[in-house]
C-alpha cells in the first residue's frame, strides 16, 4: 500500500501522475517494465519500439515495482512469442506481448486457447492495415477485426495517455477475469506520435495490480496440478466450451470495476463508452482510436457554428458494450460510424455492424437494453485506411452527408465514387496554438529533431504538445514532412496533417518547386530554408516569385543559415552523423526564431543548459562527445540564423510580386501543386 504524503489532502487522488513526455509505445514500455514479470514478442512495425524499450530495460537489469528482475524473450516469430506468452502465464507469471497487423494474424491460433485456458496475457497491439492489394506499414484496424471472435478482451486507446492508463486497467481486467486482454493503439499515429503523458507512479500500479505472485495461480506446481488444454470429444467439448459464458458474463461488472477504481486513484475517469455532447445531439459521429478525439474536436467546431453535433468514442470493442452504445445514440437523428477497415463482403464494417445489431436487439425487448421504437438512420464510412489522412474538414461533409440523407456508406480523403468531398478545413486547434510544418529530406534528422523539440517544449517551457512525423519505409533521401503543435493549455485533439501552420522550416531548398510549403502558412508567420547564401539578400532573390508575394503580403518573417556547414563544423565525433545533424541545427534556429525563448525571459545560458537534458534523452547513448556535439550545433544554429528584413522584402520589383501573385492565384491553395 503507498503512503500518501503527509501534505496531501485527504480528499485528493492520491496518484495523479507524473507529468511528461513521450509517445504510444514509451508509455507502453514504461507501465510494463514495472509491472510485469516479463515479455516475449517478435519485432513488427509499428509495434517494434515497444519491445525494443521493454528490452533495454532488461539489458540494463530493470526490477519491477515488486522488486522482481524482468525478463526478456525474443522468439523466431508471432505465433512463437504468443505461445511464449502462453507458457509463461500457465507457469502464474505475469507477462505481456507486443505486435501489429500481420503478426497479430499469425497469432490467431494461439490466441484462442490463451483465452480458453483462463490466461491473463495483455497483448499491446501498434493497429496497423493488413496486406491486401498492396503492403502498407500505417494504421489500420483490420488486424485488431481479424482477432476480435478470439474471445480477448480488447480496450481501444486515442491517445498516448491512453496508452498507459489502459495498459494497466486491461491488466487489472484480465487478472479479475481470467481472460486475456489486448490493448490497442493506432500505429504510428498514436505509437510513434509524441504528447504530455502523465506516467504512473511506481506505488500506483503495485496498488492498481497487485503482487503477481497473489494473483495468478501456477498451473504448473506439483503440489497443486491443473489439468489444461486436453482433447475432448462429442461427450464433453461443447459441454466445457459453453461453461466459458460464466467467465463473460462476470466480465462487464469486472470492466466497470477496473475503471472505476483506477478513477478513485487517478482522477481519471473512462467508461465502456465516452459520450460527448450527445444529450441534446441530432447527429453523432462514433469511432474508435484516434479519429474519434478529431471527431471531437471537429464537434465541438460545428457546435460554435449552431449545428447539434457530438460524438460516441468506444474505448471496449470486447466485451461489446452494446447497451451502453445504444443508451448512447438512441434520441439522435442519425450516426455515421467511421472505420479504419472495409470489408465489402460483411453486410457493413465490423463496428457498423456490431451497432446495428445492438439496436435490433433493443427493438426486440432484449433484457437489459433501453426501450427504443426506432433506430437512427446510420451511415457507415471507411476512412484512415492505412493512415490515410482523416482532418477535421473530412468530418465535417461527414456532418453534412447526414444532413442531406446523402451516401449510406462513404470514404472520405480519396478520388472514389463513395468519397465525400472536403468544402472547407476549419482550424480546431485550441487557442493560442503554434504549429510548425517541416519539409526535409528523409535522412536528415528532421523526425528525432521534431520530437527533440516536442519534449523541450513540454518539458522545458510547460506547453502542451503532439509531434507527429510522416513516417514511410520509402522516405530515406525523398521528401518527408514533420508536424509538431504546441499549446499553453488545453489539448490537441487532432490527428492529422496540419492544415493551419504558422512555421514551416524548410530543410531541402527544392521543396518550392516541389509543391507549395506555403499553404496554410497564418498571417504573421515565419519561415526557414537551409541556403548556401551567405547574405539575406542573396537568400530573397534565390526564390520562386510566388513566395516573394506570398511572405511580402503576409508580413512572414524569413529566415536562413547554412545548415550543412554548421553540421559539418560540428559533427566532429562521428563523421557519419553530419547528414543527420542538419536536423540538430534546426533546434538552435527554432530557439532563436520562434518567440519561446523570450517570452519565458530566460537568458541564453539558461536556455542552454536546459536544452542539454533533452538532448541527453535521445542522444546520450551514443556518448559524451556526441552529446557535446549536438549542443555546439544547437548553439551555432541559434547564432549564426539571419533574417531577409522587410526592407528587402520591401524592394521587391512590381513586376515580380505581380508575377508571383498570378502563380499563386492560380495555383496556391493546392497544397500538391507545382511551380515550375
Amino acid at each position: 500500500m503507498a503512503v500518501q504524503p503527509a501534505n496531501r489532502p485527504e480528499n485528493e487522488f492520491p496518484y495523479p501522475g507524473i507529468p511528461g513526455t513521450g509517445d504510444g509505445s514509451d508509455a507502453i514500455a514504461y507501465v510494463e517494465t514495472r509491472a510485469t514479470d516479463g515479455a516475449a514478442a517478435y519485432p513488427i512495425t509499428s509495434s517494434t519500439i515497444m519491445g525494443q524499450n521493454y528490452q533495454i530495460g532488461v539489458a540494463n537489469g530493470f526490477k519491477n515495482v515488486y522488486g522482481k528482475t524482468i525478463t526478456w524473450m525474443e522468439l523466431e516469430s508471432e505465433h512463437s512469442s504468443a505461445t511464449s506468452c502462453e507458457g509463461f502465464a500457465l507457469a502464474g507469471g505475469r507477462v505481456c506481448n507486443f505486435t501489429s497487423g500481420q503478426g497479430l494474424i499469425l497469432m490467431k491460433e494461439v490466441l484462442y486457447t490463451t483465452a480458453g485456458k483462463r490466461l491473463p496475457v495483455v497483448l499491446h497491439v501498434a493497429a496497423r492495415a493488413l496486406t491486401h492489394q498492396a503492403l502498407n506499414v500505417h494504421a489500420g484496424h483490420d488486424d485488431v477485426m481479424g482477432v476480435a471472435d478470439t474471445n480477448w478482451g480488447i480496450l481501444m486507446a486515442r491517445s498516448v495517455q491512453e496508452c498507459a492508463d489502459f495498459a494497466m486497467v486491461a491488466r487489472r481486467i484480465a487478472e479479475d477475469s481470467r481472460t486475456p486482454f489486448m490493448n490497442v493503439q493506432d500505429g504510428f499515429l498514436t505509437s510513434h506520435t509524441i504528447e504530455n503523458l502523465l506516467y504512473p507512479e511506481n506505488e500506483l500500479i503495485a496498488e492498481y495490480l497487485g503482487d503477481p505472485r497473489e494473483k495468478i495461480r501456477n498451473q504448473f506446481d506439483p503440489n497443486a496440478p491443473v489439468q489444461s488444454g486436453v482433447v475432448q470429444n462429442q461427450d464433453a467439448y461443447m459441454q466445457g466450451k459453453i461453461a466459458q459464458r460464466a467467465f463473460y458474463n462476470e466480465l462487464p461488472g469486472i470492466v466497470d470495476h477496473a475503471f472505476d477504481e483506477f478513477y478513485r486513484l487517478t482522477g481519471r475517469r473512462y467508461g465502456k463508452v465516452e459520450a460527448h455532447n450527445l444529450e441534446d445531439a441530432e447527429y453523432a459521429i462514433v469511432a474508435m482510436g484516434t479519429t474519434a478525439e478529431t471527431a471531437v474536436a471537429t464537434a465541438d467546431y460545428l457546435r460554435s457554428q449552431g449545428k447539434k453535433v457530438g460524438v460516441l468514442s468506444v474505448f471496449i470493442y470486447r466485451p461489446f458494450p452494446a447497451k451502453e452504445v445504444v443508451e448512447a445514440l438512441k434520441n439522435v437523428k442519425a450516426f455515421s460510424v467511421l472505420e479504419r477497415v472495409d470489408c465489402p463482403t460483411m453486410v457493413e464494417n465490423h463496428l457498423t455492424t456490431d451497432i446495428l445489431a445492438s439496436f435490433a436487439k433493443a427493438m426486440g425487448g432484449a433484457e437489459g437494453f433501453p426501450t427504443i421504437d426506432r433506430i437512427p438512420a446510420c451511415y457507415a464510412g471507411a476512412a484512415g485506411l492505412g493512415s490515410r489522412d482523416v482532418t477535421p474538414g473530412h468530418l465535417v461533409a461527414v456532418v453534412k452527408n447526414m444532413e442531406e440523407n446523402g451516401k449510406r456508406f462513404f470514404t472520405v480523403g480519396i478520388d472514389h465514387d463513395s468519397a465525400l468531398k472536403a468544402e472547407e478545413e476549419p482550424d480546431v486547434r485550441p487557442s493560442g496554438s503554434f504549429s510548425i510544418r517541416g519539409h526535409s529530406v528523409g535522412g536528415y534528422g528532421s523526425v528525432t529533431t521534431n520530437k527533440v523539440i516536442a519534449t523541450m517544449m513540454g518539458e522545458i517551457f510547460g506547453f502542451r504538445v503532439q509531434a507527429a512525423p510522416k513516417y514511410g519505409s520509402e522516405k530515406k533521401g525523398l521528401p518527408t514532412n514533420t508536424y509538431l503543435s504546441v499549446v499553453p493549455e488545453g489539448k490537441i485533439m487532432t490527428h492529422c496533417e496540419l492544415q493551419q501552420v504558422d512555421f514551416v522550416p524548410l530543410m531541402d531548398p527544392t521543396t518550392w518547386f516541389m509543391g507549395n510549403p506555403l499553404v496554410g502558412l497564418q498571417e504573421g508567420g515565419i519561415v526557414f530554408q537551409h541556403t548556401d547564401a551567405t547574405n539575406a539578400q542573396d537568400l530573397w532573390d534565390s526564390l520562386p516569385s510566388y513566395a516573394k508575394y506570398f511572405m511580402h503580403e503576409h508580413n512572414v518573417r524569413f529566415w536562413g543559415v547554412d545548415t550543412i556547414d554548421i553540421a559539418r563544423e560540428s559533427c566532429l565525433s562521428d563523421p557519419s552523423l553530419i547528414q543527420r545533424f542538419q536536423g540538430v541545427v534546426l533546434l538552435g534556429v527554432f530557439l532563436r526564431v520562434t518567440p519561446f525563448k523570450d517570452r519565458s525571459g530566460i537568458s541564453d545560458e539558461e536556455l542552454f543548459a536546459k536544452v542539454e537534458k533533452p538532448i541527453r534523452k535521445y542522444f546520450g547513448k551514443r556518448g559524451e562527445k556526441v552529446v557535446a556535439d549536438n549542443m555546439q550545433a544547437i548553439q551555432r544554429g541559434y547564432e549564426r540564423v539571419f533574417e531577409v528584413t522587410r526592407d528587402i522584402m520591401n524592394a521587391t520589383p512590381a513586376d515580380v510580386l505581380a508575377e508571383g501573385k498570378a502563380d499563386w492565384d492560380a495555383k496556391g491553395k493546392d497544397v500538391n501543386a507545382f511551380f515550375i
